[in-house]
């Protein structure tokens, strides 16, 4: 029963911390654009320039 004493406040500790975290990335506009990292890896690369290549 002695460890609920540590646990209880270590978890609300880490909610505020999770909370904190979630408020400064919305605020920060981390959250703003949802589709285009989802679509960059279906996007072709650049092709590489032959500039150095004779």
């Amino acid at each position: 029963m002695n460890i609920l004493v540590v646990m209880i406040p270590l978890s609300i500790m880490f909610l505020i911390g999770a909370g904190i975290a979630f408020f400064w990335a919305v605020e920060h506009d981390q959250f703003e654009d949802m589709d285009t990292p989802a679509l960059l890896p279906l996007l072709d690369d650049q092709p590489a320039s032959d500039e150095g290549h004779k």
